[in-house]
C-alpha cells in the first residue's frame, strides 16, 4: 500500500510538470465505429498525435528541463526502443544539449531515422531495451553524461501522468476504466497516480502482449521479475524488467492486467484506422485490443472505457504483416487443413461444401496418388465458426484440422504449401485476374474444365478489387486447341507462366 503522502507528492508533481513547451494536449476522441460494434463507449486518448507521434516526450522533457546548466552542457544519454529516444532528442534540441541514444538493433528504422534527424547520436546495441539500457549506463559513466531514464524516475513518471490529468479534464462524466499499454511502467504509474488521487473509482488496467508481461508477473509475484526473453512485435513495450519505482506504484494502484496476442493487436490497429484513419504502432494499439477483450461476453452495456493510443511510430513495411493478421485477431478468418481424395470431382465437391462463404485463401499442390491436402482460409463471423466448419467438412468425408490458432501455420506454412512434384506431368501454369466479389472464387473454380486435373492452386484475398489466382493445369499436348478455347471462354485476363524461370526452379 502507498501512503497518502506518496499520492499527494505525485499529484503535485503532475500538476506542476513542464511538458507543454514541447507536448500538445492530445485529443480524447470518440471511436464511434468501434463503440457501436461493442455496445460500449470507447474513447481514444490520442498520444499518437504528439510531435514525435508518442507520449514519451512528456516525461523526457519534464526530466531534462529540471537538469542544471552544467548537466545540460555535459550532455544526456538514454536507452530506448524508439519513442523515448525521440522525446529525449527533441528535448535536447529544444534545450541546447547534446544527446546520445542507445537503441536495440531491432528498433524500426523509422524511429532510428527520426532520432538522428533531431541531432542525436544513435548507437545500436543488443536485441531488447534491457540490452540497450545496460550499454547506456556504461557509456554514461565513462563519458559523465546524465542518464535520462525512460520510466523509472519520478520526474518522468510525473510527465506521463499529465495524460491522466488531461483525460479527467476532457471527460468529466463516467469513466469505468482506463486501459494503458505497459512496458517499463512509466505511463501506467503516472496515469494511475493522478487518477487514483482524484477519481479512485476509475479502474486502471494495464495491457501487455502475452510475450512481454514483466509488470503483470512482477505484481503477481510481489517482487520485480526479470524475463529471460521478450517478444519484439510490440517493440515499444518489450521490456525485460520494470523499474523499482514504477513497480511500487503499479503494485498499489493498478486494478488489473490484460494480456493480448499479436493477432489482437493487429486487429486493434485496423479498428483505430477505421475510426481515425491513423495507423498506430503495435504497442500503441494494445489498449484498444484490451478493451475489446475485456468487454467480450460482458452482459452490461453502455460502459465508458478510455484506451491510451500511445504511439504511431511504425515502419510502413510492417503493415503487410498487420493486414495479414488483423482478420485473425477479429476472429473473422478460419484456417483449415482439408484432406480430400485425389480423384476426379473431389475439388468440385469441396467447393460445393464451401458454398457462398468468402474464401480468403486457397492453397493446393498435387503430391500424392491417394489424397490431396488443401490449405483453406474462410471468412467467419464469430469465434465458434471454425469448429463448426471443421466438423462440417469432416462429416462429408473430408478429414479437417483447424489451424486457426496454430502459429506455425499462420506464420510460415501458408506460404510454403507447394514445391516440386513428380506427379505434375503435362503441367501448364497460368496467372488469372478476376473481379473480387463474394463467391467469385467459387465461380472461377466451378468453371475449370472437368477433363483436366488441377495440380496447383494458390489464391489469397488481398482486399483489392481484383483477385489473383495461380493455377497449374495438367493438359496433354494434344489438347492445345481445346485449352485455348477454354481459356478464352473464361473471359478472365490471364498470363501463361509455364516458361517462367522461377516456376521452373521451385515448382517443376
Amino acid at each position: 500500500m502507498l501512503d497518502a503522502g506518496t499520492l499527494s507528492d505525485y499529484l503535485q508533481r503532475i500538476l506542476t510538470a513542464r511538458v507543454y513547451d514541447v507536448a500538445d494536449e492530445s485529443p480524447l476522441d470518440d471511436a464511434r465505429l468501434l463503440s457501436a460494434r461493442l455496445g460500449h463507449r470507447v474513447l481514444l486518448k490520442r498520444e499518437d498525435t504528439q510531435p514525435v507521434f508518442s507520449f514519451k516526450l512528456r516525461g523526457a522533457y519534464n526530466k531534462m528541463v529540471h537538469l542544471s546548466p552544467a548537466q545540460l552542457r555535459r550532455g544526456v544519454i538514454c536507452a530506448s526502443a524508439g519513442n523515448h529516444a525521440q522525446g529525449v532528442a527533441l528535448a535536447a534540441q529544444r534545450l541546447g544539449a547534446t544527446a546520445v541514444v542507445v537503441m536495440p538493433v531491432t528498433t524500426p528504422s523509422l524511429k532510428v531515422d527520426a532520432v538522428r534527424a533531431r541531432g542525436a547520436t544513435v548507437e545500436l546495441v543488443g536485441e531488447s531495451y534491457s540490452d540497450a539500457y545496460d550499454a547506456a549506463l556504461t557509456i554514461a559513466r565513462s563519458r559523465k553524461l546524465t542518464f535520462v531514464h525512460p520510466f523509472d524516475d519520478p520526474a518522468v513518471i510525473a510527465g506521463q501522468g499529465t495524460i491522466g490529468m488531461e483525460i479527467l479534464r476532457q471527460h468529466q462524466g463516467r469513466i469505468d476504466a482506463i486501459f494503458v499499454p505497459v512496458g517499463g511502467g512509466g505511463l501506467i504509474s503516472g496515469v494511475a497516480a493522478y487518477v487514483k488521487a482524484v477519481r479512485p473509482d476509475i479502474k486502471i488496467i494495464g495491457v501487455h502482449t502475452n510475450d512481454s508481461d514483466a509488470m503483470a508477473q512482477s505484481v503477481r509475484a510481489g517482487h520485480r521479475v526479470r524475463l529471460d526473453n521478450v517478444g519484439l512485435f510490440a517493440d515499444g513495450t518489450a521490456v525485460k524488467e520494470v523499474g523499482e519505482e514504477t513497480f511500487r506504484l503499479a503494485a498499489a494502484l493498478v486494478d488489473d492486467f490484460v494480456l493480448v496476442d499479436t493477432d489482437e493487436a493487429c486487429a486493434a490497429i485496423k479498428d483505430v484506422f477505421e475510426d481515425t484513419r491513423a495507423v498506430l504502432e503495435p504497442s500503441g494499439a494494445l489498449g484498444v485490443a484490451a478493451v475489446k477483450q475485456h468487454v467480450h461476453g460482458m452482459r452490461a452495456k453502455d460502459r465508458t472505457f478510455v484506451a491510451i493510443t500511445s504511439g504511431a511510430n511504425v515502419n510502413f513495411d510492417r503493415l503487410r504483416f498487420v493486414a495479414e493478421r488483423a482478420e485473425m485477431g477479429e476472429h473473422r478468418e478460419v484456417l483449415l487443413a482439408v484432406t480430400i481424395p485425389e480423384e476426379r470431382g473431389s475439388f468440385k465437391r469441396l467447393c460445393d461444401l464451401i458454398g457462398p462463404r468468402s474464401v480468403t485463401e486457397f492453397n493446393y499442390r498435387i503430391s500424392d496418388h491417394r489424397v490431396a491436402h488443401v490449405f483453406v482460409g474462410l471468412a467467419t463471423r464469430d469465434d465458434d465458426e471454425s469448429v463448426a466448419l471443421a466438423a462440417h467438412f469432416t462429416r462429408h468425408g473430408f478429414a479437417t484440422i483447424d489451424l486457426t490458432g496454430d502459429e506455425l501455420a499462420k506464420e510460415h506454412l501458408r506460404h510454403l504449401v507447394g514445391g516440386p512434384s513428380p506427379m505434375a506431368h503435362d503441367e501448364r501454369l497460368y496467372r488469372f485476374v478476376f473481379p473480387e466479389r463474394p463467391g467469385a472464387l467459387m465461380r472461377f473454380l466451378s468453371s475449370m474444365h472437368p477433363e483436366w486435373n488441377i495440380s496447383l492452386f494458390h489464391y489469397r484475398n488481398q482486399g483489392a478489387d481484383y483477385g489473383r489466382v495461380l493455377v497449374g493445369i495438367q493438359v496433354p499436348a494434344t489438347d492445345d486447341a481445346a485449352l485455348g478455347r477454354f481459356l478464352d471462354g473464361l473471359a478472365y485476363p490471364y498470363v501463361e507462366e509455364t516458361a517462367n524461370p522461377a516456376y521452373r526452379l521451385f515448382l517443376r
